[in-house]
C-alpha cells in the first residue's frame, strides 16, 4: 500500500473482525467525528434493499480482509447485526403509587371535619413522608 493510500484510510468492500468476536461484512470507509478517526461499515441487509450503518474504533479491529462485493455480501446475509433485545435491558422497577386526586382530597377533608367535631380541637394530622 502507497504512503497516499495509507493517508486517505481504507475504503472498499470487506470482512471485518472486532475484538475477535464480532464478524461483519460489506463496504468499509473512514471518517471522522468528535474529532477522532472512526471506522463506518455500510452492510447489506438480507432484503437486499438497504443497509445497516455501524461505526467502530481502529484499536477494535482484529482483522480485516478486503474482498469482492459478491463475496462480502454473502457473509453479511449469515452475520447480520441484531437489534437491542428488551432481555438486555434492565427491568424497571415497580411503581406503588398512593391514591390521590379529587377523590382523595374529599375524603381526606370529610376526615378531617369529623375528627375535629368529636375532639372539639382543632384535628391535626401526622404525615409520614
Amino acid at each position: 500500500m502507497s504512503e497516499q493510500e495509507q493517508q486517505q484510510g481504507f475504503e472498499g468492500w470487506a470482512i471485518l473482525e472486532l475484538m475477535g468476536h464480532v464478524r461483519l461484512a460489506g463496504r468499509v470507509t473512514e471518517e471522522s467525528h468528535f474529532g477522532v478517526a472512526l471506522g463506518r461499515i455500510d452492510i447489506p441487509t438480507q432484503a437486499g434493499d438497504g443497509y445497516t450503518t455501524q461505526y467502530f474504533g481502529g484499536a477494535s479491529i482484529y482483522r480485516l480482509t478486503p474482498t469482492t462485493e459478491e463475496i462480502a455480501r454473502s457473509v453479511a446475509m449469515h452475520n447480520q447485526p441484531r437489534p437491542v433485545q428488551t432481555w438486555e435491558l434492565p427491568k424497571p422497577a415497580a411503581l406503588t403509587v398512593e391514591p390521590s386526586g379529587p377523590e382523595q382530597y374529599a375524603h381526606d377533608l370529610d376526615e378531617e371535619e369529623d375528627e375535629g367535631e368529636d375532639e372539639g380541637e382543632e384535628s391535626r394530622r401526622d404525615y409520614d413522608l
